[in-house]
């Protein structure tokens, strides 16, 4: 699968690409004014949420078909670009009758994929962009899964929208970012679009600004933002959305940075950073060979495989030196609990050497008996 740039109809290809509106469309007079005041501030596309699939049922889910029509007015009127999420067949449907020009799959959606699925296959044949939002759940294999099934049903352009994962502790966001997910996704797709969705990831006004300049420093392409010409009364997530003043005097606080190219200075470091790499990776290859060794004794010597006191002794001591060095002890935690595991699984792959034969006598044994 080979997911080029998204391109968008009468849009330039200059970071960061914008993406504003409302969480939901509520009434047409709210969703024109939000618009005109955007489009007065120079954002080209405007998204609003037509179905809004929530967590519990009794909260404003969406008002609708007839939401369709103001958008198709937002375009008449100001020019912009209109998006709105869909979750089933028949919203595609809808959208397609009524010109929407950017589609985008939430993450309940791609979460599941037989629903994917039913809207690959409404979207065969169909020329509309699709911007595709990660799981609810940090699992990237769904996250390219939706990908390829929207890319086989014949959509090549198609963008990646990253609004963090959810999470038991909330103390911080509303989604947690992590950031190593999608960093996953671009390596794998390296021309993909990746837009940062912060007012979800944030869950709060104040955090939109300081989460749109992680993306942007991680060199993301753009950012969907929502913007409500009254946030203090919407209907949908009200604590996530910025007037359109504010939203433009975010984007203005931005720090773009453009310049890719490489020096002298940098290259010198990254081989430095290179060379490091390198003995890293063989410095845990000397430390897998002593696990297969401390296996082998242990299968001779009829040892458990956990040493449970031992694990924990690895890991006290990690996190003293990891301390006394200056690095973040979490961390350091996370790579030793990988080292760990991985040595675990070599030392029981030495322990059941031999059951296969073994396994494989009783059952030619037993075959005899009959």
């Amino acid at each position: 699968m080979d997911i080029k740039k998204l391109t968008l109809k009468g849009i330039n290809n200059v970071r960061p690409l914008i993406i504003a509106g409302p969480c939901s469309a509520e009434n047409r007079e709210q969703v024109l004014k939000t618009a005109e005041e955007l489009a007065a501030k120079g954002i080209k596309i405007f998204r609003a949420g037509i179905w809004k699939p929530r967590t519990k049922p009794g909260g404003f889910e969406g008002i609708g078909v007839e939401g369709l029509s103001w958008l198709k007015e937002v375009k008449k009127k100001t020019g912009m670009l209109v998006a709105t999420e869909v979750a089933t067949p028949e919203h595609v449907f809808e959208v397609l009758k009524a010109g929407i020009d950017l589609i985008w799959l939430g993450a309940r959606t791609v979460a599941n994929p037989f629903a994917v699925q039913a809207l690959a296959d409404a979207l065969k044949g169909i020329d509309i962009p699709v911007l595709i939002k990660n799981p609810t759940n940090p699992d990237i294999e769904l996250w390219c899964g939706a990908a390829e099934r929207i890319y086989n049903a014949g959509v090549k352009n198609i963008g990646l929208i990253h609004r963090g994962f959810s999470s038991y502790d909330k103390k911080i966001y509303r989604n947690v970012p992590l950031w190593h997910i999608p960093i996953e996704m671009k390596r794998r797709y390296p021309d993909a679009t990746m837009i940062c969705d912060p007012s979800h990831m944030g869950g709060k006004r104040e955090l939109i600004a300081p989460l749109s300049q992680q993306a942007l420093d991680l060199n993301y392409d753009g950012l969907i933002i929502e913007s409500h010409c009254n946030p203090d009364v919407a209907l949908s997530d009200a604590a996530q959305q910025l007037t359109p003043d504010v939203l433009d005097y975010t984007l203005k606080m931005l720090v773009i940075r453009d310049n890719v190219q490489t020096t002298e200075n940098i290259n010198v470091l990254r081989g430095r950073i290179d060379e490091i790499d390198g003995k890293l990776v063989e410095l845990l290859a000397k430390r897998m060979a002593i696990s297969k060794e401390i296996g082998t004794y242990k299968k001779e010597h009829n040892m458990p495989v956990l040493q449970t006191k031992r694990y924990g002794d690895i890991m006290k001591d990690s996190e003293k030196l990891a301390v006394s060095l200056e690095l973040n002890k979490d961390f350091v935690a996370g790579i030793m609990e990988s080292i760990h595991r991985e040595s675990v699984d070599v030392q029981m792959k030495i322990m059941g050497s031999g059951e296969e034969k073994k396994a494989k006598s009783i059952k030619k044994i037993a075959s005899k008996k009959k």
